[in-house]
């Protein structure tokens, strides 16, 4: 299809449009491929099944707290390349008898091998998915449509086939597998670490990352491409009973500054982001980009700070910026200044006459605790020397010229 440059450029939505997903934060978005790499036994059909069912209206419209687009007028072709016996199972799970109707109406499953080579013809399959009146495809798993999925020629075969699929309005979500695990990689955390030629997730539009031990119900999921905004990382329960998963613990930033006592960094909103006390700088990036979305969306504010500080940011409150227990006509319009000042509670600057309410604290956030500021004594010896208390002896006279100096002038020394 040919369209002029201004319908191309000024007709498209500026929000990332989704099948799953919310505005920015977009997991799978409509017109681009999903493929949601993982190990053997953690959950990857199981949130494959979920998705298909939502997206045929048979489940409710929602996954780990994103909401999903049904399609009803249109099946699901779920492709059962994989165990299809083991998936019939999980999806069982899901339903109940009186799902049968929706079921014959809205879900058409393949079991097995394609009835056509992909890598040979790859317009056959959104021709299969025409003749079943399919809007989505999920294919369970690509290692079943190719025997070399390392090969060039398959990953550009397997490509074109789903882009032959979006653009003519079929969405498309495939389940793949990572490389093996080497040495000094335990853990897959980037593109490089999934399996196979580049082509294949060069096309995808998203790319998760499944991860953890074999049939464990609590598995991460990070989120390796994105079309929006990064999501998560997430850590995922699955209920291997019912078949449904769902996000624990998943963390905003809005909430890490609203747990916070005072304005945050970047890198604080990234140790908790992140789960680690020293965040590496790709982190550090990925919270400020958090950061920066929520002032976009006006749920945060950055705060001025004095040349050479690090950026700080806070919650923005209604309107009425705060930390703390101010009440209305209470607060102090005096800038937070790090490492002192400012007014009794230090707070984004608002444009009311007063604080407000702190943010609403996510029930599952463990409220971020800053140390205090270490008491700091003055040495008996140099007005200018100090150091914080509790430091032990020999550190302090290396800190301190005047009480090294002191105490070598008040050693003896014996000359042999």
């Amino acid at each position: 299809m040919t369209i002029d440059g201004a319908t191309f450029a000024r007709d498209t939505p500026a929000q990332v449009e989704s099948v799953w997903g919310d505005g920015s934060r977009s997991l799978w978005a409509k017109g681009e491929p999903l493929m949601i790499a993982k190990p053997d036994g953690v959950g990857g059909t199981t949130i494959a099944q979920q998705l298909a069912l939502a997206v045929a209206g048979i489940r409710p419209p929602t996954l780990l707290g994103y909401p999903i687009t049904p399609d009803p007028e249109r099946r699901v072709l779920y492709l059962a390349l994989d165990r299809p016996r083991q998936a019939a199972r999980s999806m069982r799970r899901m339903v109940g008898e009186g799902d049968r109707a929706l079921l014959e109406q809205r879900l058409v499953v393949h079991e097995g091998e394609l009835p056509f080579d992909l890598v040979a013809k790859p317009e056959r399959l959104l021709a299969f998915a025409q003749e079943q009146n399919a809007g989505t495809v999920i294919i369970d798993s690509l290692k079943d449509l190719a025997d070399k999925l390392s090969d060039e020629a398959a990953g550009q075969a397997i490509n074109r086939a789903l882009q032959l699929c979006v653009a003519a309005g079929v969405e498309v979500l495939a389940l793949h597998h990572q490389r093996k695990t080497q040495g000094d990689n335990k853990t897959p955390n980037k593109l490089s670490d999934v399996y196979g030629s580049r082509w294949l997730t060069a096309g995808c539009g998203s790319v998760l990352m499944l991860w953890g031990e074999p049939g464990d119900p609590i598995v991460g999921l990070t989120h390796l491409k994105q079309p929006g905004d990064e999501v998560g990382p997430l850590t995922l329960l699955h209920d291997n009973r019912a078949g449904t998963t769902t996000a624990q613990g998943a963390v905003d930033v809005v909430d890490i500054l609203g747990a916070g006592a005072t304005p945050l960094s970047a890198k604080d909103v990234a140790q908790k982001l992140f789960a680690t006390s020293d965040p590496n700088r790709l982190e550090v990036e990925k919270a400020k980009r958090k950061l920066a979305t929520a002032v976009e969306e006006g749920r945060a504010e950055r705060l001025d700070v004095p040349d050479g500080q690090a950026a700080l940011w806070g919650v923005r409150i209604g309107g009425t910026d705060g930390y703390g227990s101010t009440s209305a006509g209470q607060g102090t319009d005096t800038p937070y200044t790090p490492g002192g000042g400012g007014g009794p509670h230090p707070r984004v600057r608002g444009r009311g006459a007063g604080g407000g309410r702190r943010a609403p604290m996510s029930p599952t956030l463990t409220p971020l605790v800053l140390p205090p500021t270490a008491p700091r004594t003055r040495s008996a010896i140099g007005r200018n020397a100090s150091a914080p208390a509790g430091r032990p002896r020999a550190n302090r006279q290396r800190r301190d010229p005047a009480m090294r100096t002191a105490r070598m002038a008040s050693t003896p020394r014996t000359c042999t």
